[in-house]
This record gives structure tokens, sequence and C-alpha cells, in this order.
């Protein structure tokens, strides 16, 4: 491994930036894609870890032509190194991951696109730091062509594809980027609640991909903000000849020539692999695909060519970032599998410093307040809460900082901390449920007790909702400030327990998913316990034919469950059901009902895998008539009745059916790949048939682009349909079913018989209501199961130690599921490879001579965490279940639980602090 020289040492540098201030040398910023300047000696960007400067070799004038040498002078930590060379670090290690990124494709390639003529054409990654709080008009939606007055746009316009499903001899991305349409959806919307006066939002688009977890949700939003959807495909960006404006050519729907000016227009560039990550891959002799992505396989979607290196990322397709992560999980996952029996054999216990006994001192209160960019900044003045901030009683140290929340300035918080002998601290930041378990570790590494800590939340409860009174929300600045300092002088050190954890798992579910993260688990030398309510292993995938690399699902399944009885490690029990949980992270005791009897299972960890199902379609003669089918219908039929496909001489596939409605506001996904797979494989096997899909928007994502362009290639047609225009379907001659749509091209209706008619139908969540109760984990209104954070943490619920993935958590495909089974046991490893866990601090207590026995705690409970003891007739609270909501605490009549850390005596002194303002 090659370190290059940064030509700064990093133990010297304070990151002061005096250096910056006096280099003469600007170039262009490549973190703000060139819409700014930065010094030759440079952070790469404001949250950069570690907070060091580095220096660019190719524009230092130092380096390239002996003279200047500015930051060296001024530097008060002599950190400057020019004499720094790149160096040769060799690691011993049993697997490698790459996780190298992604490039934006460079839109300069197309003349018609006007890109580098204009400054007020930008990338979608350049749009993107327009809108950020570091960017370079500091989070202000001003022109990039007029940052001197700050003149607002009035109009932008995004174009969506631009170096994406595209191969000629310009670009050969043949693929579809996954994350376009998204984030141009996303922009609109932020660009709208960043504009002062009604922003006019268009989106030029081909097909509308937003086939993740409530993206379609989000779509509505922005069409009910007002943002325009064109499907078209832009021909032409011309600049006005007055030197402000941009024209934009197009064809719409119908075939007519368009033209429409803005201000800004946004180029939606795809995602590519970079010219490095290639070169790397061909050093470790790892197979690349036609596009260099990782060649991989479905069933093994983070490995690659060679044994013992893995990827994750976008290096192995393109992808959102919730994907991402599970694919880094995953990645962690099966990279560890054959090297487990090396745990802990090189780990180091981690020093922590003595924490400190400031019982009986009195408090000294450090306020920390963090302007965030514009996120806060914009509509807070920082400053004058931090002066308000140092008056307040107790308080002896406030400052404020750009990113509280950086590696940097939380280890100059705990320098601080020690310095000044702080004992309580407040940090005046964003939100605490996000946020505070950082802010926790900071104490601990200062030697304080993590609990002596109170955030005032003046991002989401301020400036987010007071954005046009800067005043105002000022002033709710210092008043929430001031309640924190009040509430810390009565905080209290909190501790907790450590109890054992049971080195074994369950999983819930026998299919592609639950069979996946069992033996993942297994692989790691951890006993499983695999429940299945059916009578056989395999789930819908017993149900699948082929993935859409045209692997064959069944042979899979099939390869899947002989491993699993072959591992001793893994016990099977199907056709059982679970019936009760009891106890938490770490000491699960679940209750089972097999075929014979009830058995009770110990374990630290459970993963729920309980698939989805095929809806049934109420609508186009489904059950009526026996030519209409759906694609798992369809998929039995290539496995047991080929002769009605070769004999068929017109077959026709609807889209969206029961899906993206009102009723069912979500995408399903995986229904258009299966589609168009399907019926690519009806051209092989009778390509004289006419096959056609009525669709709405085709959403054949990532790599699966390649099938869409092969079926239209083989002959398949393609009609857009819209709600209010949907396919009437009726009986027709013989078996047929005769289906009457609107052509958009065409402008007029058409009409074809049909031999065969499959209905793309909706995937439907199983009704996991009893299970998801017994393991205390939510489920959204659609029914799928609730992760904790949908992008940092996929795989997690709320609940400690509870875990999900596949279909369970929202429709997609094999390899997709096979990622997120191996990233839930992953993550349940985190868990399991502990000897033991941490239980207690903010977790109620219920005093027994106030408590009256009326159970009206144990009721409104809903973590199970309190029981009643029978003999003393008073409840008690079990501190592992326990998570602190004080729900107890605000239902008892007689004020017997107190939720520690925000027990009345502190809340009492917040609410007297408000009144006092």
């Amino acid at each position: 491994m090659i370190q290059q020289p940064r030509y700064v040492d990093t133990d010297k540098c304070i990151a002061c930036g005096l250096c910056a201030s006096k280099c003469p040398k600007k170039v262009d910023d490549e973190y703000n894609e060139g819409l700014g300047k930065r010094k030759a000696i440079y952070v790469p960007y404001s949250q950069a870890v570690p907070l060091k400067y580095t220096i660019d070799p190719e524009a230092c004038l130092f380096l390239t032509k002996n003279r200047c040498g500015l930051c060296e002078k001024n530097c008060p930590s002599n950190a400057i190194n020019f004499k720094d060379t790149e160096k040769e670090i060799t690691l011993n290690v049993g697997s490698v991951i790459l996780a190298p990124g992604f490039d934006s494709f460079d839109p300069g390639k197309f003349d018609n696109l006007a890109y580098s003529t204009h400054p007020d054409i930008v990338t979608s990654l350049g749009f993107e730091r327009v809108l950020s709080a570091t960017g370079p008009s500091g989070g202000h939606l001003v022109l990039p062509s007029d940052k001197k007055n700050q003149k607002e746009p009035e109009k932008i316009a995004w174009l969506q594809c631009v170096g994406s499903r595209e191969e000629t001899s310009r670009c050969s991305n043949g693929y579809c980027s996954s994350v376009c349409c998204m984030y141009a959806v996303k922009q609109s919307i932020m660009a709208k609640s960043h504009s002062k006066t009604p922003l006019d939002c268009a989106i030029f688009y081909m097909d509308m991909r937003t086939q993740g977890k409530d993206f379609d949700k989000y779509l509505e939003r922005a069409k009910d903000s007002g943002v325009r959807f064109v499907r078209s495909r832009v021909h032409t960006i011309v600049p006005e000849n007055s030197g402000s404006g941009l024209s934009i050519k197009y064809v719409n729907e119908q075939g007519k020539i368009e033209n429409e000016n803005f201000d800004i227009i946004v180029l939606s560039t795809g995602l590519e692999i970079s010219k490095n990550s290639i070169e790397l891959a061909k050093k470790m002799e790892i197979e690349l695909d036609e596009f260099n992505f990782i060649k991989n396989t479905s069933f093994n979607p983070v490995s690659t060519s060679r044994k013992g290196i893995y990827s994750c990322g976008v290096f192995t397709g393109p992808k959102d970032i919730p994907q991402s992560v599970m694919e880094a999980s995953a990645a962690a996952s099966a990279a560890t599998e054959n090297i487990s029996s090396a745990r802990n054999t090189e780990t180091k216990a981690l020093t922590l410093p003595r924490e400190k006994n400031v019982s009986g001192q009195k408090p000294k209160i450090g306020v920390f307040v963090c302007n965030c960019g514009t996120n806060i900044r914009s509509t807070v003045d920082v400053p004058k809460v931090v002066e308000y901030a140092k008056d307040l009683p107790g308080v002896v140290y406030a400052e404020e900082n750009l990113f509280t929340c950086s590696q940097d300035t939380q280890d100059k918080m705990a320098e601080v901390i020690r310095e000044k002998g702080l004992n309580r601290v407040v940090v005046a930041a964003c939100t605490p449920k996000t946020h505070e378990p950082l802010f926790r570790e900071t104490l601990i590494n200062a030697g304080l007790n993590k609990y002596l800590f109170e955030m005032a939340n003046i991002r989401n409860q301020d400036s987010w909702v007071h954005s046009n009174e800067p005043e105002k929300a000022t002033e709710k600045a210092k008043d929430l400030v001031r309640m924190a300092v009040a509430k810390s002088f009565l905080l209290k050190p909190l501790f907790e327990t450590k109890l054992p954890v049971t080195g074994k798992a369950l999983v819930a579910g026998g299919g592609i998913a639950g069979m996946t993260a069992a033996l993942a688990l297994a692989k790691q030398g951890y006993p499983v316990a695999l429940v299945e309510k059916q009578h056989n292993l395999g789930g819908n995938g017993r149900l699948l034919n082929k993935t859409f690399l045209d692997e064959d699902v069944g042979n899979f399944v099939k390869s899947l469950i002989k491993e699993i009885e072959n591992n001793e490690l893994v016990t099977v029990f199907t056709g059982s059901a679970i019936k009760q949980v009891d106890g938490f992270v770490g000491n699960f005791k679940t209750i089972i009902q097999t075929q014979e009897k009830e058995k009770t299972l110990s374990h630290g960890v459970a993963i729920l895998a309980t698939g989805a199902r095929e809806s049934k379609p109420e609508e186009y003669l489904y059950g009526k008539n026996d030519s209409v089918v759906t694609n798992l219908e369809l998929d039995s039929m290539f496995k047991n009745n080929i002769e009605s496909i070769k004999n068929a001489k017109d077959i026709c596939f609807i889209q969206c059916v029961g899906s993206r409605n009102e009723k069912h506001p979500y995408c399903s996904k995986v229904c258009c790949t299966h589609s168009v797979k399907n019926a690519i494989a009806i051209k092989k096997i009778n390509p004289n048939a006419n096959v056609y899909i009525l669709y709405r928007d085709i959403r054949t994502y990532g790599k699966r682009e390649i099938l869409y362009t092969k079926a239209r290639k083989l002959g398949v047609l393609f009609f857009r349909y819209d709600l209010k225009n949907k396919p009437v379907v009726t009986r027709g001659n013989s078996s047929k079913v005769t289906i009457e749509f609107k052509d958009f091209i065409l402008d007029r209706k058409l009409c074809l018989d049909a031999d065969i008619l499959c209905l793309a139908s909706r995937i439907d969540a199983n009704d996991n209501e009893l299970l998801t109760k017994a393991f205390k984990v939510p489920c959204d209104g659609d029914g799928w199961m609730l992760e904790a954070h949908q992008k940092l943490r996929p795989v997690d619920f709320a609940t400690d130690g509870v875990f999900l993935c596949g279909m369970a958590h929202y429709p997609k495909s094999v390899d997709e599921s096979i990622a997120q089974a191996k990233a839930a046991a992953s993550r349940a490893l985190t868990t399991l490879s502990k000897d033991t866990i941490d239980v207690g601090g903010i977790v109620s207590e219920i005093n027994p001579d106030l408590c009256s026995g009326c159970m009206g705690c144990i009721e409104i409970c809903p973590y199970q965490a309190i029981s009643m003891n029978m003999e003393k007739k008073v409840a008690e609270v079990n501190a592992a279940l326990c998570k602190g909501c004080g729900a107890c605490a605000a239902v008892c009549p007689s004020e017997a639980p107190s939720l520690m850390g925000f027990n009345n005596e502190q809340l009492y002194a917040q609410i007297k602090s408000a009144m006092a303002a």
C-alpha cells in the first residue's frame, strides 16, 4: 500500500488555518465541483477526519518552483514538511474489502448540453454543493454566475440520464445510475425550501425511477409542492445572447418541439467507476464487467472473482445510500467468515481515563454552540447565543463550533473539559436522537460520567421551524440554552451494570434471506435456531425461475437448503411459530410452538426475515379467466407448462397492478425487471410471439437496464399508461382476453387480443403483527418492518438486539435480499461477539413507598419492562428492558416512577427557567 505525502505533519498540525490564510495560490476547489476556489494548502472539507491540512503538490509554488514557503514561515507548530515523501506500508490481513466509490460522469463530452460554457449549467453534485452550508455560497441559493449580487434564480431545470442509459460514441454507460431520479426530486424540494421567493422547478425525465422504500411518497410530495415533471429527452441547451438565462429545446411525448427558459440547469450526471479503481482491480487480478463494475453473481453480491477479496457500494453496481450501507455490513460479514477463528487475537483493550468523582462539587458548566452551517447559522445568530450563555449561572466556559459533531471538535471539547475542570456539559446543536451518544463518548474520553450532559435542540426545534424569523429564532435559542443549563445544574452521575450475553441467535423466516443470515452466523461459529412457519424451507425462492442475470433460483435454493441441513450449528424448526418472547438484547427467551410441542429457546439476538407475498389482483379478469396470470404463475409455466408459452402468439404484461395508487402508494421494486426478464425469455423460446408491456414507468434500475435494452432489440413493444387512462380488459374470442389502452405517442386508443395476460401484481407485506409485538418492533403504514434509520441503520430495529432483512423490510431482488441478510448477520455479530452488555443509565426507577400497585405503569409500558412484585405489591422495573421513554412516570398518579436523568426536579427547573424569560 502506498501512502501519498501530504507535506504536513498531522501530529503537529492544530488546524488553525493560518497557513491557508497566508497562501497566495488559489485553484479550483474540487470538493465544491469547481464552483469555488481553495488554496494550495487546504483542508479537503470542513468535516474531514482528521481535520488536518494538506498541500497540493501540483499547485504549491514551493514544490513546483521552489519559491514562496509562506505556510512554513507562518505555521505556529512547525507542522510543514516539504521533504515529505510517499511511504510504502505493508499490512498482513486475512481478507480485503474494496469500497473505492465512484466518479460523476463528465457532461463536457456532450457539446449539445453546453456544460462548461456557462456557469449556471451545473452537475447534480455541483448543485448539491450550492445547497450545502459549506458550499461556495454558504448554502444560499444564488446564481453561480452572479455571486456578487447574490441574485436568486426564479426557474431551475433538472435534466435526467446525463451519462446514463446511453451507449454511443460519447457515452458507453448503458446502465441506469439508480440514484439520479431520487436526488433530483430531493434537490428540487430543497431548492424550494432554500428560496425566499416562489421557485419554478422542472424535472425533465424519461422514466421516474423512485423505486426505494418511501421514495414514491417523496415523489408525490414533490408534485404536491409544485415541482413539474416533464417526460422527454432534452435535445439542446442554448445560452441566451444576453448572457443571462438558458434555453432548453426538447421534444415532448407527442413529438412536438418545445422551448423553455431557465436560470439554472442541473445535469443529473450518472455514476461511473474511476480509472484509478479500474487500475486497482487489474493490479488485484479481479474481473470487471462490461461497465467496469465488479463482476459478481446474484447469489454472492459482495464477492469478487478472487477468493478473500470482497467489495461493496457502487463498485459492485450503481446504488443508493441504504443499499451501500447494507452492502458494507454484508462485505464485513463475508470477509470475516473464513478468518473468524482469529477473532480477538489482534484486539487491544481500550484504555479510558478514570471517571472523576464530581459529587459535592459546585457545578462548572461548559456550553458548546454549533452553527452547523446554514442549518443553524442562517437563522440563529450563534455568536449572540454564545455571549448570552457566558453570563448564565454556573457557566464557566462557552464557545461556538462550525460542526460540533466532527471528530476534531470532539477531541477539542474533551481537552477543554479537562483544562477548565468542567463537570457539566451542554451542547446546543441538532437532535439528541442522532447525536447524543456521540457527545456522551466525548465526556467519557474526558473522564466525566457520560450522563452529566444535556443537549439543546436549536436546529429541529428552532432554526428549522423559524427560518423566516431570525431574531425570534435567536431569542428562542437563548431560551433553549438557558433551560438546558438549568437542568444540567441538577444532573447526577448515572451508572450501568454488565450482564452476560447468550452466544446464540434466532432467525425467524426460512426463505433465501433467513437461510443466508443463519448460515452467515453459523460460519462465524455461533449456534442458530432457524424458525419457519411453513413445512418447507425456501420461501418465495421456490416460486422464482431466474434472476435478472439469468441464474437458476431453484437450484440455488436447493443448494442453500442442503448447506443448512449439513451445518451442525443450525437447528431448523419448520412448521413452527413464535408464541412469546421475553428478555432483552443479549438475553432473549423465546417460546416457539413446533409440530409436536412448545420449546423455549435462549438467544442473544434475533433476525426477522419473514418475507412477503405476491398479492392476488382484484382487476383485469384475474381469477375469472385462465389466460390471466401473475408473474410468479408465469414463472411456474416456464418450469412446468412451457408448451403454452411456445404456442402463444400474443402475450401482454400490465405493470403496477394494485400498487403506486392511493391505497398502496409504494412501488414493489422488482416487478418491472421481472416482467422484462420474462418477456425476453418468451422471445427466446418463441421468437415469433408478439410481446407487449404496458407500463407507467419502466424501473429497470442499475445494471437491470441491460434487460430493457435487450427486450427492445428483440422486438418487445412498450406502451405507457397512467392512472387516468388504465388499460381495460374484457373477455375475447376463445380463451383470449382483449386489452384496450391509450398510446400517448399516437394519441389514440389501441386494442389487442392476448393469449396470455401477465399482471405484475403488488407485493404485500406478510401479517407480522404477532411477531412484531412479541419482539416489540414497529411496522410502517404499509405493513413493512420499520428500520431504526433508513440510511444509517437500514438493518437495525430501534429495539436493541433485533435485526431485519429480506422482503419483510421492503420488496427487493434476490441479490439485495442476500446482501441485507449478510448485513443483518454482521450487525448481530456486534452483540454476539461481546461477553457482556451494559444496561441501565437513563431508565425508570419506582419508589416502593409511593407505589399503590394500580398497575397503570405496567399497562402503559410499551417495552413490557415493568412487572408486579406480588409479594411486596409494588411495581418493579427491569432496567435491561427499559428504554427510558418516561411513559410510566407520566401516567402514575402517585409519581412513584422517576425517569433517571429526567426526574421531576430537573424538569421543573427547565420549566421555571423557560417562564423566567
